[in-house]
């Protein structure tokens, strides 16, 4: 007869195991800890952080907006005084002189906050426009797209876009009687000039610059001199249109006519701007104020004996 005892099994338990076990318990315990500390700590940082991004946010979407003026005040009067003084101290024949900057200077300072400032052609003042109109809108035109590039890349805080003229200083009475003839048509003074076939229009630049409501315009390019030169015909007449086809904004334009005393500048400036709006001129700079005009006004000038095909609507 067996043992009914013979089959029974002893099992001990070492105390290591069990020791074991509570150490990995106490592991499993501290894991969870952490990472629930970690949580309410990111949880927290987060609801701090989204204020900040958000309104990073919205002023990368809305780039036109109005900056706040608590952040970004105007530039002091001893700051702007001191950029002119030394922008002005130099030598050179090709900057502008004290007189010159001054006017331009002026109109900025009064100038509503944005002020939206076009200019035609990249100088040794660029940098000085693009700060005195601070807290606003700068853009510059230039017709080399090389030194347009090479400019923007050293300076990447400067709005620059290259154009293509394609008038020639040799034909500046020509332009001006083909601009008359079409007066009523391609070539009126209030339009889109996006859309324009005229001669003098400039209608390749980006789709923007036609949308802006521009305070102020300065013609300082491109070069004027040489009869293969490009001279300042299609500056100045587009300068002239874009001041009378404004949406909104101010009524008013300053447009500003640098090298006044050369015939192309000054005749066309008399023809596009017109005598009647200048405000202020001499040899080197003419200041002419512009006001905006109906669409169905198809006369620049309305203190001129009327020739023909420039008759009033």
């Amino acid at each position: 007869m067996k043992n009914s005892n013979s089959n029974t099994k002893l099992i001990l338990l070492h105390p290591y195991i069990q020791k074991q076990g509570n150490s990995n318990r106490l592991w499993l315990l501290a894991f969870f800890s952490f990472f629930t500390v970690a949580f309410l700590l990111t949880l927290i940082y987060t609801r701090q952080s989204i204020p900040i991004k958000t309104t990073a946010a919205a002023a990368a979407v809305v780039p036109n907006a109005a900056p706040a003026t608590s952040a970004n005040p105007a530039l002091p009067t001893t700051v702007i005084n001191t950029l002119l003084h030394y922008a002005s101290r130099s030598n050179d024949s090709f900057h502008m002189s004290y007189a010159e900057l001054k006017p331009i200077s002026d109109v900025l300072r009064k100038c509503s906050s944005p002020c939206n400032l076009l200019i035609f052609g990249l100088t040794h003042e660029t940098l000085l426009w693009k700060a005195l109109n601070h807290n606003g809108r700068t853009v510059f035109i230039d017709e080399n797209r090389y030194y347009a590039a090479y400019f923007e890349e050293l300076h990447p805080e400067i709005d620059v876009f290259d154009v293509q003229y394609t008038t020639k200083m040799s034909e500046k009475r020509e332009l001006i009687t083909s601009a008359k003839e079409q007066i009523r048509n391609e070539c009126r003074p209030v339009q889109n000039l996006l859309f324009s076939e005229c001669k003098l229009g400039l209608n390749d630049l980006p789709n923007h610059v036609y949308e802006v409501d521009w305070d102020v315009i300065l013609v300082d390019g491109p070069r004027g001199d040489g009869q293969e030169g490009p001279g300042r015909m299609s500056a100045i007449f587009t300068a002239g249109v874009l001041a009378r086809s404004k949406k909104g904004g101010n009524p008013k334009t300053h447009v500003f006519v640098h090298d006044y005393y050369r015939d192309v500048e000054k005749i066309y400036g008399d023809e596009f701007l017109c005598r009647e709006n200048l405000v202020e001129a001499n040899d080197m700079l003419a200041h002419f104020v512009l006001e905006k005009m109906d669409e169905n006004c198809f006369q620049y000038c309305h203190n001129r004996t009327k020739s023909s095909g420039s008759s009033s609507s």
